[in-house]
């Protein structure tokens, strides 16, 4: 970052990306841009991260991010206690006999593996938060708790920001390319841009409960849930596990509506409820803590204004069941990562970053939609579906996780007909889909070739084809840009061997003969299923297409910058 001196207009930071907020998503992108060289700033107005057990449902889509930046591991480490925990248990109580699984493992035979080489992860916000913070510091992020944006102007070649510091109380002027609002559902960023949010609004209320029983886990016993939704009538709601041992976790309808306060949960109603849902009259109880939150279902109209744009709860919010909405968010940072680090590095043209929107937006329509869907059919405690709902219930839970597509964006070749989440998973090297997963050898080293993807773009072709490898390094060397080529096979010259002698092109839909672009973020950009003409011309049409170069042989107009950020660039 650099330190800019008094007289430059008062600034007194400045850095090509300021992050506002510093819980998943923020932290999230953090990572993400800090992989990929870009200096940046994160301010979150707490002291520290989430002390709250909530937010715990990874899926195998965000844990690929994660696995590719280097945190799977830290990760799975942190979320241990709760490894063996798979299923979603429906019941009266935990002691009567009307008790139904509404799944009992989360990925039943190991299927999972035929598409991707990570899998789901329980890991709580609690204990997720921290590994963000420091892999994110270890890539040079940086990042300041207690520090709140006051204020903030955007023109039209920057971000200008008043940040505060809470325990010194000293103003900063920050001077940011860019601004990343992950400020959660009542962003105040998103407010003063004036985007507004469509949807049913809220869904329901909750007062999440954390508490301390020695004795509740012998009434569980061996049935290891992730949530278990107790339907009493007179005492509903959700238990969580912590650690299967002593610590709790239970959600409790909340009627603000009604009249209803947060000060009418007091430790002995919650005791009470809890005993009384669980089916333990003399159950111990000790409530360690209570904290509201609503659950609704809104999109925002935009995903940007100029130079500022909206991540997360802030440009979207979903309903709790099925944990998607700090997973889509999550996923929202990545896409938005790689393409800020392309602009920055002069790699792509500024529309690159239009695309984010037409992107990510989609997805988090159809996405929310499915979330409440999923509420109907979990008869989550204190909601209720609105006459007529249920237009979210195309596509399986894996389906809509992974399987989604950017129909519109830095996309070549992708019908616009086609629907956001299709019906069924079809991971088959389309464009504007995730890129299928395949076990290779590089050098003798085992990997997925979706571990290929993050620094650049890349190109997979067959091993034995002549063509497409030059033509990728002539068009990188054009457009200055990184493009790696990869020829894929057992012949002479390959430089990725399929295990087991896998068909590589027919998992990517193509032949021999073609050739598959992937992006940075893991999703096609084209493909061709056979030769072409000219390679070298035609990639070239296509990479100046997805960068939004408005001038194909030259860098864009923010080369003239001292980069901060080299992967892209040749």
């Amino acid at each position: 970052m650099e330190q800019l001196m008094n007289e430059n207009e008062n600034v007194e930071l400045r850095v090509p990306v300021l992050i506002v907020g510093g819980s998943l998503v923020g932290l999230s992108a953090s990572l993400f841009l800090g992989r990929l060289g870009i200096e940046h700033l994160l301010v979150e107005k707490h002291s520290a991260t989430s002390t709250h057990p909530r937010g715990r449902g990874n899926n195998v889509r965000t844990m690929e991010l994660f696995r590719t930046a280097g945190a799977e591991r830290q990760i799975r480490d942190a979320a241990s206690v709760l490894a063996a925990n798979h299923g979603i248990l429906q019941a009266g109580s935990l002691t009567g006999d009307d008790q139904e699984w509404l799944f009992k493992e989360i990925d039943p035979g190991g299927a999972l593996a035929r598409f991707s080489p990570a899998g789901w992860c329980l890991c709580s916000q609690n204990d997720l938060e921290p590994v963000l913070v420091s892999r994110a510091r270890e890539q040079g992020g940086d990042l300041r708790f207690s520090t709140q944006l006051l204020s903030f102007d955007a023109d039209g070649t920057g971000v200008t920001a008043v940040v505060k510091d809470r325990e010194s109380g000293e103003h900063s002027t920050v001077r940011a390319d860019y601004l990343i609002a992950a400020d959660g559902p009542r962003s105040p960023v998103r407010e003063q841009l004036r985007i507004g949010q469509s949807g049913p609004g809220d869904l329901f209320h909750n007062v999440s409960i954390t508490f301390r029983s020695r004795q509740l886990a012998a009434v569980v016993g061996d049935r290891r849930f992730i949530v278990c939704y107790l339907t009493n009538p007179e005492a509903e709601g959700a238990l969580l596990p912590v650690d299967n041992e002593e610590q709790w976790v239970f959600h409790a309808p909340w009627q603000p509506d009604r009249g209803e306060t947060l000060e009418d949960f007091t430790d002995e109603r919650c005791a009470e409820h809890i005993r009384k849902a669980t089916g333990a009259p003399g159950l111990d109880v000790e409530i360690t803590g209570k904290a509201p939150w609503h659950a609704a279902e809104r999109v925002a109209d935009r995903y940007a204004s100029g130079r500022v744009f909206l991540a997360g709860d802030s440009a979207h919010e979903m309903s709790p069941t099925g944990a998607f909405g700090s997973n889509t968010g999550i996923q929202d940072a990545h896409n938005l990562a790689w393409k800020l680090a392309a602009v920055l590095s002069g790699a792509a043209g500024p529309g690159l970053l239009e695309t984010y929107e037409a992107e990510r937006l989609p997805v988090a329509r159809a996405t929310s939609a499915r979330a409440s869907a999923r509420s109907g059919e979990h008869s989550h405690p204190g909601y209720a579906a609105a006459p007529g709902a249920g237009g979210g219930r195309k596509g399986g839970m894996l389906t809509v996780a992974l399987g989604y597509r950017y129909v519109h964006g830095a996309v070549v070749g992708v019908d616009p007909g086609l629907p956001v989440v299709p019906e069924a998973m079809q991971l088959t090297g389309e464009p504007g889909t995730r890129a299928p997963h395949l076990w290779v050898r590089q050098s003798g080293e085992r990997k997925s070739t979706l571990d290929l993807y993050e620094q650049s773009f890349v190109l997979l072709c067959d091993a034995g084809d002549a063509a497409w490898r030059p033509a990728a390094a002539r068009v990188a060397d054009r457009l200055s840009v990184r493009l790696d080529a990869f020829g894929v096979g057992t012949g002479p010259g390959f430089d990725l061997e399929p295990e087991n002698g896998a068909d590589w092109a027919g998992a990517h839909g193509t032949t021999a003969e073609g050739a598959v672009l992937v992006r940075p973020d893991g999703f096609v950009a084209w493909r061709t299923t056979g030769s072409v003409t000219d390679p070298e011309a035609t990639l070239h049409e296509v990479m100046t297409s997805v960068l939004s170069r408005a001038c194909p042989d030259d860098v864009s107009r923010h080369a003239e910058r001292p980069q901060r950020h080299k992967e892209f660039v040749r």
